[in-house]
């Protein structure tokens, strides 16, 4: 008796979906111009578009500020500052729906705010409204540090991604589809009786599904390799810098807060944006149009 086995998608091609996917919810394509990683495949690089303009802006730093004013104003008192900064985040979502604008970024940034917030009111101590902020760059760090490592960059899944249209998910998922299929080329003609198992032709091999195919062709590039490694180094820099000057104003306690305040809004949007313009210096244009064989040279 057999058993048959659904065919499962590749795991990283699974991966990859799921990280389009995130892209496509930070980024909505109706908004228009390049924004965020997505500034990384353009033919030029624009500073403002890449952090969604003033009120991207806004959006992503006013929370934290207002918390940082408001509670040195109020003389280190955390919960004025706390209820300042949710106020602020709740707005800028209002804003988005009073609009009909896509909302993501400015709620997610809202969701961000409301962790700190209910950290930091939990345990009465204000720098944990900094807290998820400190392991979420740890989290990254690791990710970014382990996927070089591994000779999977991070930077080169998104860019490769992003490039070769693996953002748009219904492509995506009839790509891992058609990598689940035996290609009708290579099956065997011949019947196979009943309980017996189908032996592929021997030095036969499978044909590479989409996914496979993709990333071979990148990942087979040595020069391409290199940067897209150095630029996953790059962010692991910039998420170790983050946490080498902020966990100490972490751990300093309440005294520190207005300090670590400041250092997360100078090394948020602005270090963010740095380095991904240097990255985009790194990996732009990083592959030629994909060409048929050469023709063999003429007597």
């Amino acid at each position: 008796m057999t058993h048959e086995h659904p065919a499962a998608p590749e795991p990283l091609a699974r991966e990859v979906e799921e990280v389009a996917d995130a892209i496509d919810d930070v980024v909505p394509p109706d908004e228009g111009a390049a924004r965020g990683v997505r500034a990384l495949t353009g033919e030029s690089f624009s500073l403002a578009e890449s952090i969604g303009g003033v009120r991207g802006l806004v959006e992503s730093m006013a929370p934290g500020l207002v918390f940082v004013v408001v509670f040195i104003a109020s003389g280190n008192t955390l919960q004025p500052a706390l209820i300042a900064s949710v106020a602020v985040a709740l707005v800028a979502v209002a804003a988005r729906l009073v609009q009909r604008t896509p909302i993501t970024q400015a709620f997610g940034g809202f969701l961000g705010v409301a962790i700190g917030v209910l950290w930091a009111w939990k345990s009465g101590e204000a720098q944990n409204y900094y807290a998820a902020g400190l392991l979420t760059n740890a989290a990254y760090l690791v990710a970014m540090a382990v996927s070089v490592l591994v000779r999977w960059p991070v930077v080169g899944l998104v860019v490769e991604a992003l490039r070769s249209g693996w953002t748009d998910g219904d492509k995506v998922k009839a790509a891992v589809a058609s990598s689940d299929e035996p290609d009708a080329g290579a099956t065997s003609a011949a019947p196979v009786a009943a309980g017996e198992a189908q032996v592929p032709p021997e030095g036969d091999e499978p044909a590479p599904g989409a996914f496979t195919a993709w990333a071979r062709r990148w990942r087979g590039d040595a020069d391409l390799m290199r940067r897209y490694a150095l630029a996953t180094w790059l962010w692991v820099g910039m998420f170790a810098l983050r946490l080498a000057v902020q966990v100490p104003l972490f751990m300093a306690g309440e005294d520190a807060v207005a300090w670590l305040g400041t250092a997360r809004l100078v090394m948020g949007i602005p270090l963010w944006a740095l380095t991904l313009w240097v990255t985009w210096l790194l990996v732009r244009r990083p592959r030629v149009a994909d060409e048929g064989p050469a023709a063999p040279a003429s007597a």
